[in-house]
């Protein structure tokens, strides 16, 4: 997908700003100690227990004549830092407070405890290496990007249900954020295109689904609306609906009519009408191009979906008429 293609990149009908964001985002380097605090016994049920309970804490017991305390800190901060969020880190001069040391029972140092739900998850001892320490905030926080992957799925879910309730700005608006942070996602490529596709860019929903990686170019979803837009494209082409609705009522067997005009019913989202359309060609003359109505109405089920209710509906009166 090139840029001039970029789905997001300008506008979309009169309103197309991606202004949501995923996962932990770069703060201002003012900001980055905000993951990093001291903490003193009477505020330890504060700093630690309590916060915790919303995300993890790391509590780091040192002391000044500590050497190995002194090699721990600088890479235990970095790696924390990185971590945008994920964890927190809540340093504890033992000299200055011993009681919840000696409580935990922490005889050497530096020793690092993971506080999770308000009780101590996990630890080391000593000054390990910078992998360890991140494979430690990894076992205790998920491994990176997962809490991303999850914000980003409920956002695709929120985006889908306004497509389906009409709100075709806001869903782009969800679809074009997601993409900025998953360039190739394919869910959030194929719901803008449908975005588009409400909105009558067809040419635009086509192009931002060209030239895209092989293996993104053969997901389902964004299959499903290439052929969506074949089928639009087909129908404008198959003449006045008003028209074949008369030619149907005084030849109710003109089967071509009705093929052309189940087409089209299916394009203005009237699928219901237009799967009983194929099925009366069905009911009448299985023969007909060949059994054209049926290859036409699995073809819509493709474009619809498995669950929508419309195919759900069809497919019972096909299954009903095939077998019984």
């Amino acid at each position: 997908m090139s840029g001039s293609n970029n789905p997001y990149n300008g506008s979309f009908g009169n309103q197309m700003s991606a202004t949501a964001s995923f996962g932990a985002q770069p703060e201002p380097a003012a900001a980055a100690g905000s993951y990093i605090t001291d903490t003193t016994t009477a505020n330890f049920g504060k700093d630690v227990i309590e916060a915790s309970r919303n995300q993890p804490v790391l509590v780091d017991f040192w002391a000044p004549w500590c050497g190995p305390c002194k090699q721990l800190t600088p890479v235990l901060e970095k790696v924390v830092n990185e971590a945008k969020g994920r964890v927190r880190l809540v340093k504890m001069n033992i000299d200055d407070h011993p009681s919840i040391a000696g409580q935990l029972g922490i005889q050497s140092i530096p020793a690092v405890i993971a506080f999770v739900n308000g009780r101590p998850a996990d630890g080391f001892m000593g000054a390990v290496p910078e992998t360890q320490i991140r494979q430690f905030i990894d076992r205790i926080a998920g491994p990176a990007g997962a809490d991303e992957a999850a914000e980003i799925e409920a956002v695709l879910t929120e985006a889908t249900e306004m497509l389906a309730a009409g709100n075709f700005n806001e869903a782009a608006q969800l679809y074009g954020a997601v993409m900025q942070a998953d360039p190739e996602n394919a869910k959030a490529l194929a719901g803008m295109a449908e975005c588009m596709i409400a909105a009558d860019q067809h040419q635009r929903a086509r192009e931002t689904l060209t030239d895209l990686p092989e293996e993104l170019a053969k997901d389902a979803g964004i299959q499903a609306v290439l052929k969506k837009l074949d089928q639009i494209e087909e129908a404008r082409k198959l003449g006045d609906p008003v028209a074949l609705e008369r030619e149907l009522a005084t030849n109710p067997d003109h089967h071509e009519a009705r093929l052309k005009l189940a087409k089209i019913l299916n394009v203005e989202g009237r699928r219901e009408e237009a799967a009983e359309h194929l099925l009366l060609i069905m009911r009448k003359d299985r023969g007909f191009d060949d059994d054209g109505a049926r290859r036409q109405l699995l073809q819509f089920f493709e474009v619809w979906g498995f669950k929508d209710p419309a195919t759900v509906a069809a497919r019972r009166k096909l299954s009903a008429m095939l077998f019984s």
